[in-house]
């Protein structure tokens, strides 16, 4: 019975990758459940209750419609004379526009962003929150 020390096997050259493809399966899944797919906006403005909604799409423009009545275009204050033209600059290859207006807004606001977007051939979604998602 003889040790054999000798060094004449080859070294494993094919690595099996199972576990790194497990680390990275739970990588991602911790990734996902971590984060926050809702899109957190800068201005806020009290939303209408719903009870159901809509999913957003990827390709909109938003226009949000403040309690005071001031108008923003993806987050960039608009005079009302001037909403046309940022709406317009802003849909190009879009196809929907998202109105987050307050409950405070007033039907002449969302019938003018309406008008506009209708104009430009978007279709009009209106950002509500879900009944009972709401803090209080």
């Amino acid at each position: 019975m003889a040790l054999s020390f000798s060094n004449q096997k080859e070294p494993l050259s094919a690595y099996s990758l199972a576990g790194l493809a497990d680390i990275v399966l739970l990588l991602l899944i911790f990734f996902l459940l971590t984060s926050n797919f809702i899109p957190q906006f800068g201005i806020q403005v009290n939303l209408p209750q719903a009870d159901a909604s809509a999913p957003m799409e990827s390709q909109y423009v938003t226009v949000v419609i403040t309690d005071e009545g001031r108008y923003y275009v993806d987050q960039q204050p608009v005079v009302a004379d001037e909403l046309l033209n940022y709406i317009r600059s802003a849909s190009e290859n879009k196809t929907a526009l998202v109105l987050r207006a307050d409950r405070d807004a007033t039907v002449g606001q969302f019938a003018r962003v309406a008008s506009i977007a209708k104009a430009l051939d978007l279709r009009v979604l209106m950002a509500t929150e879900r009944t009972g998602l709401r803090p209080q």
